[in-house]
C-alpha cells in the first residue's frame, strides 16, 4: 500500500505531514479496565481545565482551524474531530465506550489535541492519498450521515474518499472483526519531525499493548 499527500494539498500547506501506523494480527474487543480508567480520569482532568484553558488557547486545535481555512473549510461549521471531542468533554458529556480501538484513538486525540483516524485495512482498496476533496467526494459517515467532502481535507483510496480529520466513513470503520488496521495521525504542520516520531511511537506502543499483534510506522510529508 502506497500512502502519499497530494500536490494540491502540499502547495497550500507545505509543512503538512501525517503519521502512519499499520497494525497486523490485532484483536479488537471491549476496552480493558486500564484503558477505560485512564480515559475516564483524563476526561475529568480536562473538565477541570475548561475555564483556565479554553479552546482558543489550545495551539494544536487553533493550528488545525487555521489549516481548515487555508483549504477552504469553515472550521466553525466543520470542526476538526479533536476539537469536537474536546468540546463534548468540556460540556461535561462523557465519551461512551465503543470498543478498544476507537477508545484508544479518542484517548490520543484528546491527549495530543489533534485528529486521528483508525481504519480497517481489509476495506481499504489500493493506494491511499491525503487530498482536498471535490463536490463529487461524498461518503456515509460513521454518524450515519452523508458527508460532502468538497473543499475539505480527506483520505481516499482507489474506491473513493473514506476518511478525514472531521469524520470517518462507515465503509472502513474498525469493528471487533478487524485484524489489520491503518492508523492515520494528522499532525499539526508546525510539529517537529522529532516530536512527531515520539508521538507516533507512543501511540503504537499503547495500541499494541492493548490489541496485540505487530505494527509498522512511517511519517509521510
Amino acid at each position: 500500500m502506497k500512502i502519499s499527500i497530494s500536490d494540491k494539498l502540499k502547495k497550500l500547506v507545505p509543512d503538512f505531514k501525517v503519521g502512519i501506523i499499520q497494525y497486523y494480527d490485532i484483536t479488537v474487543d471491549e476496552s480493558p479496565k486500564m484503558l477505560a480508567g485512564r480515559l475516564q480520569l483524563f476526561q475529568e482532568s480536562l473538565m477541570l481545565e475548561a475555564e483556565t484553558k479554553p479552546i482558543s488557547k489550545i495551539e494544536p486545535i487553533q493550528e488545525w482551524r487555521s489549516l481548515f481555512k487555508k483549504v477552504g473549510t469553515d472550521p466553525s461549521r466543520y470542526r476538526p474531530s479533536s476539537e469536537a471531542l474536546l468540546r463534548r468533554v468540556y460540556k461535561g458529556s462523557q465519551l461512551g465506550s465503543i470498543h478498544s480501538a476507537v477508545d484508544t484513538n479518542n484517548f490520543f486525540s484528546l491527549q495530543y489535541q489533534i485528529p486521528l483516524g483508525v481504519y480497517d485495512q481489509s476495506h481499504v482498496v489500493g493506494d491511499v492519498k491525503i487530498d482536498i476533496g471535490s463536490d463529487d467526494d461524498v461518503y456515509e459517515g460513521i454518524n450515519g450521515r452523508d458527508v460532502n467532502m468538497g473543499g475539505k481535507i480527506l483520505t481516499r483510496d482507489d474506491k473513493g474518499a473514506f476518511g478525514s480529520p472531521i469524520v470517518d466513513s462507515k465503509r472502513t470503520m474498525v469493528t471487533e472483526k478487524t485484524k489489520q488496521a491503518l492508523h492515520i495521525v494528522y499532525f499539526q504542520p508546525s510539529l517537529s519531525q522529532e516530536h512527531a516520531t515520539e508521538m507516533l511511537l507512543a501511540i503504537k506502543k499503547m495500541f499494541i499493548q492493548i490489541h496485540g499483534g505487530t505494527a509498522e510506522v512511517d511519517i509521510i510529508k
